[in-house]
Order: structure tokens, then sequence, then C-alpha cells
């Protein structure tokens, strides 16, 4: 958006209005094949034969596996919080910490929006 005192001014895809140094470097723009995630795999296997291993639920294993996992069966989901293999809370779960960031960014995604 904008040059000074060392600082270009960029506008994220997300919203967020934030100063970078001009010594950075970086690629700006999109995934050229915006159509991937429309890709039906259309065949039992095809996924296996591309080379990806089958997924396990964290509601199908047991409680030391993930922390979905464990309970008495036929409950999906079990009324815990969701979160990643190894604890982290997901889904909604803010994890940015990087507070010294904070004064690079001139507009925040969140501001504006309606809650």
């Amino acid at each position: 958006m904008a040059k000074e005192n060392g600082y270009a001014t960029l506008k994220m895809p997300s919203g967020e209005v934030r100063k970078v140094l001009l010594t950075c470097e970086a690629s700006i723009g999109t995934v050229s094949n915006i159509q991937h995630q429309n890709v039906k795999i259309g065949a039992a296997g095809r996924k296996r034969r591309k080379g990806i291993r089958p997924t396990v639920r964290g509601v199908v294993m047991n409680a030391t596996d993930h922390p979905h996992g464990g309970g008495d069966g036929g409950r999906h989901g079990s009324g815990k919080a969701p979160r990643t293999p190894w604890g982290q809370l997901t889904l909604g779960y803010r994890t940015r910490h990087n507070k010294k960031t904070n004064k690079m960014i001139v507009r925040s995604r969140h501001e504006g929006k309606r809650k």
C-alpha cells in the first residue's frame, strides 16, 4: 500500500494491515490452482495410489493416543473441547502470543467486524 521510514505497509489477505521492513522478501499472491479444493477423489483406493495413508479419527483412538480418545464407545466427540493430537486447543482458539510484533500491526483483522 505504501512505503515510509524503511517500512512497507501491506494489506494481508485476512484484512490485516501491517508494517514490514523494506529489506524483507516474500512471494505475494494466491495459489495458482484455486480449483484444487473442489477435486473429488472419485474412487475407492485412489488416495492410497497417491501415496496417502489412511486417516484415523481422534475419537476412535484410545485416551493415550489422542485427547479426543477414550470413553465407553458410542459418543462421537464425547463433549471434549476440540484439540490437536498434541493437546493444543483448536477450532477458534487463538494461538498468537508474539506481543513484540503488535506494534507492526496498523489495523487488526478483527477491527470493524460485528460480534
